[in-house]
């Protein structure tokens, strides 16, 4: 636009001059009468008034163009190309792991071949999603691909996943995301909490912290939620306080509000099933070692809804104290608010019509069980109101790769896992965790504490929780089993574990590198707060989760 008024600005400027003069004025018109479009356009261009003849200056202008010296330096190097292909040392490490195992360790007892095949097959899938020599999808096809052509697995065995109901649930919860996002329904009800509570900086954090609690049920992405609707207020708020990113400004504002809403995003994602995606895979893999919930909606929110309460309304309280922001007034954040909502206009007819989907899914997600529709039919009829209504179209859908993506590895690691639970090498390594534990006269609350100290801090080694959860859950929750924790129990607390550990690292979900990317927070902070609050969550969680679950009787 700046260039566009500069150019206009000058050809008026142009024309101004001739029209200082009658003679001129005729001129203009005799040679706008016969001049070719061309020398209008080169006449516009002009910053002074054109002397006579009106072609002289051109000609001049192509004279000072071939005149001016030649540039003989060389031309710089090309750039060097990316690297083509899988990256060689992670490549080597990830099939490493697998080929030892294979080959170096004689197969155990209780297991067969196949089973021990599969396994090393996994080791590798999982080693690679760590070490990252391919992305995630593409490492997860090889994998598929090497379990098929070595006969360890038939074809139907090794895609029975990409049938699977929760993995369906997850792809089409990226499409709701999509569908908030794309109304700016999201943005409109965070907007709304910052006018209500934000004079304050630990009241802005509030507001912040309640509206995506509010929102986190019908849009099952953490991720979408944070770089969907949450960071783009909180950078906006920032800024408007004089907090800029990479400055010793940042923390005014920004760096504290990051924290914080990174901090209670797991929270949000632990207190409703639908709030993440990884919520439903968990569910799906308990289910496949025999532990079964009832009306898992209402349950999981039951289990969870004191600890993740408390949690929420500490959160931003401990980090306003361990990590305090400079500027502890924000009076000009609701009037920030009220004058985006107004540039918002009222709520249009696609965020009414997101809103009465939204609450349809939850209700039907909520009374599924008794009303005979699971939850993935729930979610399939919400999906198609949406396309039918125009609020999503099909390119959305289309375009939404991470969800496709997510098919994709998805349904390898749920696929693999199933079926190493098929052929009882999960039971085997339940067996052999169950008897060191008795070697060590532990009784099943000191092995719970234990076993789930052990699967949410092994998470700094791994950079998807999500994928966290496909290698890890079911051997963690068959060993917590033959440990003799209460199976609901044990599969309840590794799974709002996986939301928990969220928050750990700069790379530990994807969440965690929009917020850090934003560039407000200091990498040594992210480690440093990240323990701290994991720990205080655990002590939240443990203590408050310990007398809650007994009063629900889930032990």
């Amino acid at each position: 636009m700046e260039s566009f008024a500069l150019h206009s600005l000058s050809t008026t400027a142009t024309s101004a001059s001739f029209s200082h003069h009658p003679s001129r004025q005729s001129l203009l018109r005799r040679i706008s009468s016969r001049s070719p479009p061309s020398s209008i356009s080169l006449r516009s261009h002009s910053v002074k008034p054109l002397a006579f003849p009106l072609l002289k200056p051109i000609h001049r202008f192509s004279t000072r163009i071939a005149a001016a010296p030649r540039d003989d330096s060389p031309p710089p190097p090309p750039s060097p190309q990316p690297p083509q292909g899988a990256k060689l040392v992670p490549l080597i490490l990830s099939l490493s792991v697998g080929l030892i195992l294979r080959f170096a360790v004689s197969v155990p007892e209780g297991v067969t071949p196949q089973g021990w095949q599969l396994l090393s097959i996994f080791l590798s899938t999982i080693a690679g999603l760590v070490l990252s020599p391919l992305p995630v999808g593409a490492w997860a096809f090889i994998g598929l691909t090497a379990s098929i052509v070595t006969k360890t697995l038939s074809f139907s065995a090794a895609f029975s996943a990409f049938t699977s109901e929760v993995i369906w649930l997850i792809v089409i919860s990226f499409f709701f995301a999509r569908g908030f996002v794309k109304t700016g329904l999201g943005d409109r009800i965070a907007t709304y909490f910052v006018k209500w509570l934000g004079k304050s900086t630990l009241g802005l954090s509030y507001g912040l912290t309640l509206s995506e609690a509010l929102i986190a049920p019908a849009m099952p992405s953490t991720t979408a939620r944070a770089g969907g609707i949450f960071l783009p207020i909180i950078k906006s708020l920032s800024l408007s306080a004089g907090s800029k990113p990479g400055d010793p400004s940042s923390r005014k504002l920004g760096s504290y509000l990051i924290q914080s809403q990174f901090q209670c995003a797991g929270n949000s994602s632990a207190l409703f099933l639908t709030a993440a995606a990884q919520n439903l895979l968990c569910l799906k893999l308990a289910e496949e070692l025999g532990v079964v919930i009832a009306n898992p909606w209402v349950s999981w929110f039951k289990a969870a809804s004191l600890p993740a309460i408390i949690s929420l309304l500490c959160t931003p309280l401990i980090l306003y104290k361990l990590y305090p922001p400079e500027t502890k007034d924000t009076p000009d954040a609701p009037g920030i608010a009220a004058l985006k909502l107004k540039q918002m206009g009222p709520v249009t007819k696609n965020e009414w019509i997101m809103v009465g989907t939204m609450l349809l899914a939850v209700t039907l997600w909520i009374c599924g069980e008794t009303l005979g529709i699971p939850s993935v039919v729930a979610a399939m009829i919400g999906l198609s109101i949406l396309l039918l209504l125009g609020v999503l179209n099909w390119d959305d859908c289309l375009s939404e790769k991470s969800a496709w993506d997510t098919l994709a590895w998805f349904a390898v690691l749920v696929g693999m896992a199933g079926q190493l639970t098929n052929l009882g090498v999960v039971s085997w390594m339940s067996d052999c965790v169950a008897k060191t534990l008795q070697s060590l006269s532990l009784s099943w609350p000191a092995a719970f504490g234990l076993l789930q100290a052990a699967y949410f801090f092994i998470h700094y080694l791994f950079a998807s929780q999500t994928g966290h959860v496909g290698a890890l859950f079911s051997a963690f929750l068959a060993m917590n089993i033959a440990a003799g924790v209460p199976g609901i129990l044990a599969a309840l607390a590794l799974a709002y574990n996986t939301n928990l550990f969220g928050a750990l690292t700069h790379y530990s979900s994807g969440q965690a590198a929009v917020y850090y990317g934003a560039g407000y927070v200091d990498l040594p902070d992210v480690f440093k707060i990240g323990f701290v609050m994991a720990t205080i969550n655990a002590i939240i969680w443990g203590v408050v989760g310990t007398f809650w679950w007994k009063f629900l009787g889930l032990y």
